[in-house]
């Protein structure tokens, strides 16, 4: 082999090599370097996780002073013959005993979602049909033909009226 000869293959294969780190340096190029325990970090640490939740079991992060815990509990709740039981938007019941009548301000009602049905004002609720509260202003109240109050279970913010 002469002079040249191996003097061109170093060059090929330096002029390879040269091309193969550019290739390599620009497909990555848009890496994003990060730097531990920023914000812009991916990987979390057990202290951050404990930091967050216990945020969210002391109420910092909900954005109201109810915990998670309160969102999903149900409470029982009598209803004496003449009042309304108002719910909160997003709020759901369950009649357990008595019979109840739905109360809307305006021309909607309730959703029964057991049955998968609305309710209008004025219409009684099922037992045991699970009903959701869509917006402010609705409620349910013991029916003013029978004797008794009403027993609810009751899932988010009430006000009793």
């Amino acid at each position: 082999m002469n002079r040249y000869t191996k003097t061109f293959g170093i060059l090929v294969t330096a002029a390879i090599v040269a091309g193969g780190v550019n290739w390599y340096q620009s497909a990555y190029a848009d890496v994003q370097q990060t730097t531990p325990g920023l914000s812009d970090d991916p990987i979390v640490t057990k202290s951050y996780v404990d930091q967050k939740i216990a945020e969210l079991k002391s109420g910092e992060n909900s954005g109201g002073n109810s915990t998670p815990e309160d969102a999903t509990k149900l409470e029982v709740v009598t209803i004496p013959l003449g009042a309304k039981l108002m719910v909160s938007a997003g709020g759901e019941i369950v009649v357990r005993t008595g019979k109840a009548v739905a109360y809307s301000s305006d021309s909607n009602g309730l959703s029964d979602l057991t049955a998968g049905a609305d309710i209008a004002s004025g219409s009684p609720i099922a037992t045991n049909h699970l009903i959701l509260f869509p917006r402010d202003g609705r409620g349910v109240e013991p029916d003013p033909r029978q004797k008794n109050g009403l027993t609810v279970l009751v899932r988010g913010k009430y006000q009793l009226s």
